[in-house]
């Protein structure tokens, strides 16, 4: 059975319903007085090559020194920020990225968030795909899940998945993120795709993690009898 993106955001959907990505301690803000939408742009660089659980270790410490903030994180220690991180892996690298983004923000936007997202989505992505360590994964979950901006982000498990199915799509970043888009706004209105994208991605992260692993959990998927790849391992 053919299967499409917007079917596979159907199927998705109701198997694990609404996600809500990106987490972040609204609560923690709020007492605060400091912007949610950098502690997602922190887990973004954060959890490069390394499990989620890692990067709530290394927010929580930065919680607990008060550091969730653009100013504080571009004046930091450098000595001081990586041990803080350490938990996310490859700490030394993380922290100069984090640090590098934090003062390009405050020193071109001065820290203001508002001002940094409110312009064409083009721009926003070159300039952060300009900062060292920000590929296109990492820029597009900032512009979809910091900036509320209407980005399909592409990983690992969405390739894996391309391949299974099989779409008739290039395994390359760009065309899969170009179909994905193109298919899924066939039917959904410019203002309903950033919620289509981030649900749809979040999804695709839980098939790829319980199911479509390296090895997979084929009997089980959701999305078995849409999958070439599955139904031939079924046999």
């Amino acid at each position: 059975m053919k299967i499409t993106p917007i079917a596979l955001y159907d199927i998705l959907l109701k198997e694990f319903g609404n996600l809500n990505w990106w987490p972040k301690d609204k609560k923690y803000h709020e007492k605060n007085s400091s912007d949610p939408r950098f502690e997602v742009i922190i887990g973004t660089i954060l959890t490069q090559n390394t499990a989620w659980s890692n990067v709530e270790k290394a927010i929580n410490n930065l919680k607990e020194k008060n550091m969730l903030d653009i100013k504080k994180i571009s004046r930091s220690d450098m000595v001081i920020l990586p041990n803080l991180i350490k938990p996310s892996g490859y700490f030394n690298q993380k922290a100069e990225r984090l640090k590098n983004l934090a003062m390009y923000i405050y020193n071109n936007y001065n820290g203001n968030l508002d001002l940094f997202f409110n312009r064409n989505p083009q721009e926003i992505r070159d300039e952060l795909l300009s900062q060292n360590g920000i590929g296109p994964e990492t820029a597009d979950s900032i512009l979809l899940y910091a900036g509320n901006l209407p980005i399909f982000v592409v990983d690992a498990y969405t390739k894996r998945i391309c391949q299974r199915i099989p779409f008739k799509v290039d395994i390359k970043y760009d065309e899969i993120q170009d179909f994905f888009q193109s298919e899924l706004s066939k039917l959904y209105k410019a203002n309903k795709l950033t919620k289509v994208y981030n649900e749809l991605h979040a999804q695709i992260v839980i098939l790829g993690k319980t199911y479509c692993k390296k090895k997979p959990n084929c009997i089980e998927c959701p999305i078995l009898k849409n999958c070439n790849f599955g139904i031939q391992l079924s046999k």
